[in-house]
């Protein structure tokens, strides 16, 4: 986490205050989150620990403003979000928030650079700067031979990192990466991970991390764990 965030008394990227989902299946209430707390600094690289089904994707939809039915308390960027409506919502993922997820989603028409060109262009950014930091981002990533292909050319670890570059493009406050690696082999998942972690912390964002992996989760700079709809 960074220091000067701390020492400046720069209040949270995102705040928590608890938050609660639940869902109906079969007749049967599921509170899937039962009261969560939580601050993630500027800078502050976070792990969220749990195993499949604790609900740590829910979590992230919940940070991400991806979809409603939530209680409590969901302040992004100083804003409180609960109280925004779909265009306010919209406006605060584009101009605070990026997205990894255990697939890549990238659009299979495009190449590499051109996905990760496009978030940018969404957001205003003209397309000369926009293609300047996609090639910076994808360069930094070891595809600097790979700008011109298109995902299904693309290894799976090649198309993760296109994706790591596309969630970084905008220089978001903070970055969701729900299991990032997770469908990638040991040995790649390692290296995408510390390639992700090194461009969050070199750009100076916060990440909110859902991982299963202890190993992976004490690479972080902190690690809460998600268990019963709580974190401890």
């Amino acid at each position: 986490m960074s220091d000067a965030a701390v020492n400046s008394g720069v209040g949270p990227v995102v705040e928590l205050r608890r938050v609660t989902r639940s869902f109906e299946q079969g007749g049967v209430r599921i509170d899937v989150l039962r009261g969560v707390d939580l601050k993630v600094m500027p800078g502050e690289i976070v792990a969220l620990l749990g195993p499949s089904g604790s609900g740590k994707s829910t979590m992230l939809q919940a940070v991400g403003l991806l979809e409603g039915g939530f209680g409590g308390t969901i302040v992004i960027a100083g804003q409180p979000a609960e109280k925004s409506d779909s265009k306010q919502r919209t406006t605060l993922r584009r101009d605070h928030l990026g997205f990894v997820y255990q697939f890549h989603h990238l659009l299979p028409d495009f190449n590499a650079i051109e996905n990760v060109v496009l978030p940018q262009l969404v957001g205003g950014t003209s397309r000369e700067v926009a293609e300047g930091r996609a090639k910076e981002l994808l360069i930094a990533l070891g595809l600097g031979k790979r700008l011109e292909h298109r995902p299904s050319q693309l290894s799976g670890g090649e198309q993760q990192r296109v994706a790591v570059a596309r969630a970084l493009a905008n220089k978001p406050k903070l970055v969701l990466a729900d299991e990032p690696t997770g469908n990638l082999d040991e040995a790649t998942s390692e290296k995408v991970l510390e390639q992700f972690l090194d461009l969050v912390r070199g750009q100076g964002s916060a990440a909110l991390v859902a991982t299963h992996n202890e190993r992976l989760a004490a690479k972080m700079d902190r690690v809460v764990r998600l268990h019963e709809g709580l974190l401890e």
